[in-house]
């Protein structure tokens, strides 16, 4: 074989190894992928089922059911147009309380309750997860237009 033969071999299997490596990163990365939806996007059947997906918007005041193992615990996540019920069992935040910013991460159940495998509250009385404060803005902005027509 000539030189020549032997370089572009070789530029021709590094490019495959190449190829391949990006291959699984970009695999791993869609895998690990976790989108997020707001109740009313929920309701609207937007959200996979199946699959795992965070939710947000804020825990709903007076909705806040603690199991008897103390563990477990039931509230309802609300935009202000649409409430999704939500299940979980594990320690929650300190910062986790009715009317504040919460974003929990898990699978929507076969009968709309979201169980959750993960729970996180907001950093301080001014921070809302930007796209929580969105969904709460775009869900109160749609109910708006409903009410003025």
């Amino acid at each position: 074989m000539k030189p020549r033969h032997k370089r572009i071999t070789l530029i021709a299997l590094g490019m495959l190894l190449l190829g391949a490596a990006a291959a699984l990163v970009l695999n791993a990365f869609q895998s690990n992928l976790v989108f997020f939806f707001s109740p009313s996007q929920i309701a609207a059947n937007e959200a996979p089922r199946g699959k795992a997906f965070r939710i947000g918007g804020m825990v709903e005041a007076g909705s806040l059911v603690r199991g008897n193992d103390g563990l477990t615990v039931n509230f309802r996540v609300t935009d202000t147009a649409k409430t999704v019920p939500v299940i979980y069992t594990g320690i929650l935040p300190d910062l986790f309380k009715e009317g504040k910013g919460v974003v929990a991460q898990g699978r929507l159940g076969d009968d709309g309750t979201f169980v959750a495998t993960e729970v996180l509250a907001k950093h301080d009385e001014n921070y809302m997860p930007p796209d929580a404060a969105h969904a709460i803005e775009q869900a109160q902005k749609a109910q708006k237009s409903v009410v003025a027509k």
